[in-house]
């Protein structure tokens, strides 16, 4: 065999099982944020081995807010209570519903015109791996101040779901959300 034809065939060796390696560690890891309850910490994990978290495997608790010039910040806190872990990237989907059960008419932005208090509230959606006991947070924000006649909307219950048609977890707050300009609601992304 000749040297151009040796030296060839060790290239296109070395191209296969380069772009084999590249494609195994592309489909096979991610870096992932793992929340235990209450560190935080970075770990390589395969791709594919969690499932995508349901709002049925998670209770739910609200963080009493604070308000100022109009403006209502709170938070929630998710609690995972079943056995194995999931994941969840992106934003919650808020459902608001008032004393009586019935759905009111909002909209749930993912963008805020203020810097909500967690720092993590602020940044850009990161994927999150939840195990048994975990936790993980969204905040939100809403302004109390009607615009001309507008009545303002007052949400005795939420229904947060990770994804469209998936299932919700319903949390109580204390106090009625009332959320006026249409009953918009910021949220942050998962954290």
């Amino acid at each position: 065999m000749s040297r151009a034809l040796k030296s060839l065939a060790i290239f296109f060796a070395f191209a296969a099982i380069f772009t084999i390696s590249r494609h195994y560690a592309d489909e096979k890891s991610s870096t992932t944020t793992t929340i235990d309850g209450t560190s935080t910490s970075t770990t390589v994990t395969t791709l594919g081995s969690a499932t995508t978290c349901q709002g049925n495997e998670f209770t739910g608790v609200f963080n009493e807010g604070e308000g100022a010039a109009g403006t209502i910040v709170a938070s929630v806190t998710l609690t995972k209570d079943t056995a194995g872990s999931c994941e969840v990237k992106g934003y919650p989907i808020l459902t608001l519903q008032d004393r009586s059960g019935s759905v009111l008419s909002s909209k749930t932005l993912d963008s805020s015109p203020v810097q909500f208090p967690a720092a993590k509230a602020n940044e850009p959606p990161v994927l999150l791996s939840v195990n048994d006991g975990g936790t993980i947070n969204f905040s939100l924000g809403y302004s109390d101040v009607p615009e001309g006649n507008e009545t303002c909307a007052s949400a005795t219950s939420i229904a947060v779901q990770f994804s469209s048609q998936e299932s919700s977890v319903s949390l109580t707050p204390n106090y009625p959300l009332q959320p006026c300009n249409s009953a918009t609601v910021w949220v942050s992304p998962f954290y």
